[in-house]
Formats: C-alpha cells, structure tokens, sequence
C-alpha cells in the first residue's frame, strides 16, 4: 500500500539533482564537486563607461551627483570578482579604476584657497560629462538596433511588373519548315508536267517577289507564296529565298500554335496574327 510523502520531502524531491535528465532517488555519498564548478556569472559589459552607468542606474543615484567613495567601492569589487574569475581584464578598465581613486583623492583633499572669485572646478566633472554622452549615444544605438533590418527582421523580395502583355507566339522550328516543304513537293509532284525545258532561275528574283507581296504589311500564308504549278525547280529556288529572307531578318515567320498553318510577314510591320 502506498503512502502518501510527508510536505517536506515533497519539497525537497522537486530540487534533487539530475543526471541525463533523470533525478536521483538518493544523493551519492561519493558525490565530488569541483571548486571551479561553481562560479558567478556577471553581466556582460560593453566597456568601463557601460559598467559605471550600470552602477549608477542600479543604485538609483544621480549622474550629477555622484557619491564617489561608494561607487568606487562597488566598481572595485566588480573588478575584483572579474579578476578572481580568470578573466582578462581590458586596460581601459583598471585605467577606470585608476581615475576613480584619483577622484576619490581629490574630493577629500582639502581645496587651497581660491585667488579669484568663482566657483571651484568638480573633480567630477570630466566623469560626468563622459557617462552623459555614453549615455546618449547608448540610448541612440538601442533605437537604431530597434529598427527592422534586413535578413533579421524581413526578406527582400523582387517582383517584376511588365508594363504590358505582350502575346508570346511559337517560335517556327526547323521541323515545321520541313513539314511545311513536304506538303508543297507533295503537290507539285501532283501538277507537274513532264517536260524537259532550261529555265534560269535567280534566288534574289525570287526574293523580290515574295517581298512584294508582303509589302501589305498583314501575314501572308507560308504556303501561298510559293507557285506550286511553276513546278519543283521554282518550287526550290522560292525556297530558298524564303530562308535568305528569314536568315536576313526581313522577313518574320510565325505560327499561332504548335503545328498550326505558318503565316509570314515583313520584319518590324505591325500586323494582326490571323
């Protein structure tokens, strides 16, 4: 039957150690802890100046009224506590503890007496004035840290925005111009006549001829432009200038879709795609 754990050892089992996330029903009585495994942890300081400022804040003193003997008292300490810990200290900060006690000094020396009328320099003076511009410009950095940031606080993100949607067409391979050149060698196969003339042909005549009837500006149909009855020979040469035109890039060749009719029209004109 089980009983119930008096308070007290209900207490005391929520603070038992743990070992690999496990807590330990009995304390060993071998259990050795190291000296070094206890150590003080301090805050984190930026410089003297930020640990001063600390100092002071923490004890809710008045910047413009320092009492000296016990903030130098508390910044010794720190520095010991720093010291004892292993922890190399900065140069700048035993420069701070050494302006410190010189302050110290000169605050319980007794003053001369003053030649000319006025009020006496503070020794602290010089302190003071550092720690109110540190302080400024520690506020003014904690401003600027609060800001977004890039890759902290937001991605940046490029969008494109055309001005305006422009009709992609297919492009014309050399497929569809094969394709296209079978269906007319299919047809003047079909017309030709068995004659046997000479005939001079000229590609750049050719040319010219396919250029006047694009000079209208609107797409023309690919196969239109060739004479099927003229017969192979010319059917070849119309060919041919078709590509010197395109290879020159006076002429734009063009289809609406994948294996849909070829339309052909002067470059840089205007046209509506049929």
């Amino acid at each position: 039957m089980e009983s119930a754990l008096p308070v007290e050892m209900a207490e005391q089992d929520d603070h038992r150690p743990r070992i690999y996330g496990e807590r330990l029903a009995v304390m060993p009585k071998d259990l050795y802890i190291p000296p070094d495994a206890l150590e003080i942890i301090l805050e984190s300081f930026e410089g003297p100046l930020d640990l001063l400022l600390y100092l002071i804040r923490k004890a809710n003193i008045d910047v413009l009224d320092i009492p000296m003997a016990a903030l130098t008292r508390q910044y010794l300490s720190y520095v010991e506590a720093m010291r004892q810990g292993n922890l190399e200290l900065a140069a700048e900060y035993l420069l701070m503890a050494a302006m410190l006690i010189e302050i110290k000094s000169r605050m319980l020396l007794p003053r001369p007496p003053r030649v000319h009328e006025g009020e006496a320099e503070d020794p602290r003076a010089e302190l003071v004035r550092r720690l109110l511009e540190y302080e400024q410009m520690k506020a003014a950095a904690a401003k600027l840290d609060a800001q977004p940031q890039a890759l902290r606080d937001y991605e940046w993100v490029t969008v494109w925005i055309a001005d305006e949607l422009a009709q992609r067409q297919p492009e014309v391979g050399l497929e569809d111009l094969r394709l296209a050149w079978s269906q007319l060698m299919k047809q003047a196969r079909m017309t030709q006549h068995h004659k046997i003339t000479r005939e001079e042909l000229s590609v750049r005549e050719h040319m010219a001829l396919i250029l006047r009837r694009l000079s209208g500006g609107a797409f023309v149909a690919f196969d239109t432009l060739f004479d099927v009855a003229a017969g192979v020979p010319s059917l070849v040469v119309s060919f041919l200038a078709m590509l010197e035109l395109a290879r020159e890039q006076l002429v734009d060749i063009t289809q609406s879709a994948a294996l849909a009719p070829i339309y052909v029209k002067l470059a840089n004109a205007n046209a509506i795609h049929p």
